[in-house]
């Protein structure tokens, strides 16, 4: 190299922590607002493709399809290669979605609008569902880049930070909506996703270990720079074989369940309770939005926050068994009460039972799967979130049974999943393990 400069292999880590997590928040940020890409306006398609309730449950659930499923695949493609091109074709792959969403919309909407168009449309949400994924990826680059002293806060900042979009976007859609009518909604949005997917793309960072590697460095070497610039923690080898080996151990399958109902319950809901205000209490869509997010989107995330710290301090079996305690009660309320009122309290609880059992769910991971954590966090997340999926089909076939009145006999469905997911908590709580972990424990997961 003339002038002095040093070759690629001398070269030190580009970028840093603090850059690294702000850019991941970001793009989390960015990817995890497609929770919501039908959700706010779900009464506008309903209203022009005529969607009976089942169909409307699923096309509110689509993102949670790709947001789910694809969260282990790419989480071990991320410990294989690094973050930034997982996560940069997740995002990638949720502008695409978005894209042919706004195209179909520009080409028939409203007029030319139909049922036909139904595939389609629940197809492009399903791919602009796709950045959600990217918190499996993100939290594990997190992980790589802080040291123990400071890797629980900063795992914090990135999920709690990242986490907010729906919330945000829950009450900004509807505004959108009348202000921009749906197909300049979408192109809003649409900007959105292709100017924050350049940003990540330009700025993201590799943690340091992949970054030594790609300049060609052997892994023993990679790992005693990456050492040097601080990186503490390093890819153990096949994640898809700690999966396949969680998937062996039958309390994986018990924390997944409980899982399924708590954070795959936060995902459901949080696209379903915008038609519930809107269709059960007569709220306008841009209210329906506001309250949504107000007493269960971004409050729910407020208590998971403090429900890490509460399982902490009186054990996540306790604090499992009182979350979904809280679930089974504020279920019975909305299903019996037509109160304005009384729902919006009962909402708040349940989001608050939801919350903090996610929480205490990854804080029981590592002492109930101590063989496999890094696997078992992986299935807890990935087909646990698939809740978000599953369950607003099913308070939709209520609505085409019941009509108006199923918006609130529905959450029966919560019942019996609240239920059962407390009971498997009364369980682990009779039979609290003394296990300790055996390899480094998996970030929380989302």
């Amino acid at each position: 190299m003339s002038g002095g400069e040093p070759s690629e292999l001398e070269a030190g880590v580009r970028g840093g922590p603090e850059r690294a997590l702000s850019v991941l928040t970001f793009g989390y940020f960015v990817g995890f607002a497609g929770v919501v890409v039908y959700g706010p306006v779900a009464s506008e398609f309903q209203d022009v493709l005529g969607l009976s309730g089942l169909l409307l449950g699923l096309l509110v659930a689509a993102p949670q399809l790709t947001g789910s499923l694809l969260r282990i695949p790419f989480s071990a493609w991320a410990d294989s290669v690094g973050a930034k091109k997982p996560f940069s074709v997740l995002l990638g792959l949720s502008v695409v979605g978005m894209g042919g969403l706004l195209a179909i919309l520009v080409s028939a909407y409203p007029d030319g609008l139909t049922l036909a168009h139904y595939p389609l449309i629940f197809l492009f949400g399903s791919l602009s569902g796709c950045g959600i994924a990217a918190f499996s990826v993100g939290i594990t680059d997190t992980a790589y880049w802080y040291s123990s002293e400071r890797r629980g806060t900063m795992l914090a900042l990135f999920a709690g930070l990242g986490t907010t979009s729906p919330g945000l976007f829950t009450i900004v859609s509807p505004v959108a909506l009348l202000a921009l009518g749906l197909t300049g909604t979408y192109a809003a949005w649409f900007v959105f996703l292709l100017v924050g997917t350049t940003v990540f793309v330009v700025f993201a960072v590799d943690s340091p270990y992949f970054q030594y590697r790609k300049r060609g460095l052997e892994e023993a070497e990679a790992k005693r720079r990456a050492r040097d610039a601080g990186q503490e923690l390093f890819p153990t080898g096949d994640a898809m074989a700690s999966v396949r080996k969680a998937a062996t151990i039958p309390r994986s399958w018990l924390l997944t369940a409980m899982f399924f109902v708590s954070f795959g319950g936060y995902l459901a809901l949080t696209t379903w309770f915008p038609s519930y205000w809107s269709n059960f209490h007569g709220l306008d869509l841009r209210t329906a939005g506001v309250v949504t997010a107000l007493t269960f989107t971004l409050l729910s995330a407020l208590f998971r926050a403090a429900g890490g710290a509460v399982s902490d301090r009186i054990g996540g079996e306790v604090t499992t068994v009182a979350s979904f305690g809280l679930v089974v009660l504020s279920t019975v309320a909305l299903m019996g009460t037509g109160s304005l009122y009384a729902a919006i309290l009962a909402t708040v609880v349940l989001g608050a039972g939801l919350g903090i059992a996610s929480a205490a769910i990854y804080q029981l991971l590592p002492r109930y799967v101590p063989e496999a954590v890094g696997g078992a966090s992986g299935l807890v997340g990935g087909l646990g979130g698939f809740g978000g999926f599953v369950v607003p089909p099913l308070l939709g076939l209520f609505v085409d049974v019941q009509g108006v009145s199923g918006y609130a006999t529905g959450f029966v469905v919560y019942f019996v999943l609240g239920l059962g997911a407390l009971a498997i908590a009364v369980s682990l709580y009779r039979s609290e393990p003394t296990t300790v972990p055996t390899e480094t424990p998996a970030p929380a997961g989302d």
